[in-house]
């Protein structure tokens, strides 16, 4: 008899058990889960403040979707256009209520899918298509250089048909410009003026790497008056890492090729009144023959010339060259005797021209000319110091070095 209350809890709970299983048998012979179910058409249960189609709507009116009354309540928006660029909303603690935080892009085909669930909690969903305007100004962009292989010192530039000065307006084109480099390469675009732009890493490019840049602009309003359209995209691949030092002083060339010296060239620089400029340049392009006269660089009197120059490298759109100079033999690695550009013997002229291309580094050093300017006179990027170039990006503007607007928004955990 002392057994008798532990035989009936354990009786009492196979009864509970058994009974379970009984009543999950028969839910089970019945009605389905709703969950489980197909997504019905949520057409009537959801009303859109846009057409759906007959007509092109304005980009600039937000969309707004909500839930009619006794209908069942919206769980999830999801807005794409034909790039692929999902349009941010924001849905009510309720769902009854979706609405668009940012402007719609002019002149694309929007899919809107809305999921929503009725009283029982059943999935339903509805798809709507619509086009949105174009406008009327429209923002274009032109990527430099020509696609093809470039030496690691290779700005890209964005030349943009419109002026734009407005600081919202300039970190939305900022964000459209998508610059696609190796993992780890830190760089910025920085504001030449109103239409132009170039980007730079922090150091040079990665030696054999591919770098890529794109337009997300199309269709995305960056004015009240100018969206933006459709960029051709631009392929670079990067070559050696070849650094090329003039010593103005010593009057010697130093060739360098992924961090090893493998030439050392006898040069005559520009002489007082012509002195070449100190700095980083990078090489603009190459010509076999070039004619070259005084009066095109404003050279005239009894400095004038008009010479005919083999293997010209060009480093500065004003006519700094390194060059063949066969008439100075007797001066390179002893004087300077040139009008700015750097002279070498013809020989050595050749083997440098067969060894430099576009986008290498040209620097000089320990000459009494003026500095290299930044802008306007070929690529003096380099000159200027990362924490000043990234002063003349409208994204990076008073922020630390390292740190991107996109890293300051992300949440970080608290000590």
């Amino acid at each position: 008899m002392k057994h008798s209350p532990r035989l009936w809890t354990v009786l009492s709970c196979s009864l509970l058990v058994a009974s379970l299983g009984a009543g999950a048998t028969a839910c089970g012979s019945g009605d389905k889960n709703p969950l489980s179910a197909r997504p019905y058409d949520a057409g009537d249960q959801v009303a859109f403040n846009q057409s759906a189609g007959k007509r092109p709507v304005n980009p600039d009116r937000p969309l707004e979707i909500t839930a009619k009354s006794g209908g069942g309540r919206i769980t999830d928006v999801l807005a794409v256009d034909t790039h692929g660029r999902r349009l941010a909303g924001e849905l009510s603690a309720k769902g009854d209520r979706w609405h668009s935080t940012t402007p719609m892009a002019s002149g694309v085909r929007y899919t809107v899918t809305v999921s929503t669930e009725d009283e029982r909690g059943a999935p339903g969903q509805r798809t709507l298509t619509f086009d949105t305007t174009p406008s009327k100004g429209i923002l274009k962009v032109e990527f430099g250089p020509d696609e093809g292989k470039y030496g690691v010192g290779q700005p890209i530039t964005a030349e943009l048909s419109e002026p734009v000065k407005d600081k919202a307006a300039r970190g939305i084109v900022e964000r459209g410009l998508v610059v696609d480099a190796p993992p780890g390469v830190e760089g910025a675009w920085h504001w030449v003026d109103d239409k132009n732009l170039h980007y730079r890493p922090k150091d040079y490019w990665p030696a054999h790497s591919a770098v890529s840049v794109r337009s997300n602009l199309e269709g995305v309003r960056i004015t009240d008056e100018l969206h933006g359209a459709v960029a051709k995209p631009l392929k670079l691949e990067i070559g050696d890492r070849v650094e090329v030092t003039t010593d103005a002083s010593s009057h010697y060339l130093t060739f360098k090729r992924n961090g090893e010296v493998i030439n050392t060239i006898p040069v005559t620089t520009g002489k007082p009144g012509f002195s070449t400029r100190n700095g980083i340049k990078v090489v603009l392009g190459k010509q076999y023959f070039v004619q070259m006269r005084g009066d095109t660089v404003g050279i005239g009197g009894s400095e004038y010339y008009n010479l005919p120059v083999y293997y010209a490298t060009r480093v500065t759109w004003s006519g700094e060259y390194v060059h063949a100079a066969p008439w100075s033999v007797g001066s390179q690695g002893y004087e300077n005797v040139s009008h700015g550009c750097t002279g070498m013997s013809t020989g050595n002229a050749a083997w440098f021209y067969e060894n430099i291309t576009e986008g290498d580094i040209v620097q000089v050093v320990n000459s009494i000319g003026d500095d290299m300017d930044v802008f306007g006179n070929g690529f003096g990027d380099w000159n200027m110091d990362w924490k000043d170039w990234r002063q003349g990006s409208a994204l990076l503007k008073g922020t630390q070095d390292g740190r991107s607007p996109v890293d300051q928004a992300r949440l970080r955990p608290t000590v």
